[in-house]
């Protein structure tokens, strides 16, 4: 729509290099390692349970935003409007502005709608006003960034929060109407699997292999490692540094026995190859790392036993 266009126009001719800066950095907050940052935190440094949660609700928006994506086939605004919008931030650095199948499809928004399931989640658990205030926010601001750098049209940032409130409200209806969670994550997967038939992105297979890993991860945790939350700093830093060091080792090592480019092909074989990858990863952070934790809390100058969560 023209007056969408119009909106990005402005936007990027007016707000200057200190608002284009900011609406660099939350877009990048909205961004993979953005994301998985605050959510090691909660999982690993607040709430067990409340991590958890977040986990599954992400997951579960980042198999649907692609699916939707590949159905409505919008292109970018910076490549429809190239004359018009400039891609003060390209979805993949390294390719082309012009190559669709790199960049990406436009509608609706994933880092809107992992913004709003993933803090809407948190605000929801924590429950008092000042967490319900930042997530709106934040969630916010990502979604304005995402249309400044010519990433999105407005209306896919729209798309992307109302996909995210309803990956929450979903999780929400599951936990409270399905009494066992494996049938809740089931039915979760269930919904994400029809992507296997048309969609062909990077995208969906990331997350449809992290909601798997997150699916196999939650039940061997409880059972095996059963982690307890902490309030050690030093334990708290130990944890996430270490998950991150782990993501990207593990990542690093499965990805050896493959040439760079059958990953980067997009054959159905380097996508399968990449869900599998990210199950992995994602079922050993959350589900057998944790099983170090009780060294981390003998760091420091305050020593605990953990907390329960």
């Amino acid at each position: 729509m023209e007056w969408e266009v119009s909106l990005i126009e402005w936007l990027q001719a007016n707000f200057g290099g200190i608002g284009t800066g900011i609406a660099k950095a939350f877009s990048s907050v909205g961004g993979e390692t953005g994301v998985l940052l605050v959510m090691m935190v909660v999982l690993f440094c607040y709430r067990k349970k409340t991590g958890m949660r977040m986990a599954v609700a992400l997951a579960a928006a980042g198999v649907w935003f692609p699916m939707i994506k590949s159905l409505v086939l919008r292109v970018r605004p910076y490549i429809t409007h190239q004359d018009r919008v400039k891609p003060l931030m390209k979805v993949e650095a390294d390719a082309d502005v012009m190559d669709i199948a790199a960049q990406g499809y436009s509608f609706p928004s994933g880092h809107s709608a992992s913004a709003s399931s993933m803090y809407f989640t948190l605000a929801r658990d924590v429950g008092k006003k000042w967490m319900w205030t930042l997530a709106i926010a934040v969630t916010l601001l990502i979604g304005f960034s995402r249309f400044v750098v010519g990433v999105h049209y407005p209306t896919d940032v729209l798309a992307g929060w109302a996909l995210g409130l309803l990956a929450v409200g979903f999780c929400v209806l599951l936990e409270k109407t399905v009494k066992k969670e494996w049938i809740r994550h089931l039915i979760i997967l269930a919904t994400a699997l029809p992507g296997l038939f048309f969609v062909r992105t990077r995208d969906y297979y990331t997350s449809l292999g992290l909601l798997i890993g997150m699916i196999a991860a939650i039940p061997f945790e409880r059972k095996y490692t059963d982690f307890k939350d902490t309030r050690n700093a030093f334990a708290m830093i130990l944890r996430v540094a270490g998950a991150f060091a782990l993501y990207y080792v593990i990542n690093t090592l499965l990805k050896l026995p493959f040439s760079k480019d059958f990953l980067n092909d997009g054959s159905m074989a380097s996508y399968l190859v990449r869900c599998v990858r990210y199950a992995i990863i994602i079922f050993v952070v959350m589900g057998v790392y944790p099983k170090v934790f009780p060294a981390f809390e003998k760091t420091g100058f305050r020593k605990n036993n953990g907390i329960q969560s």
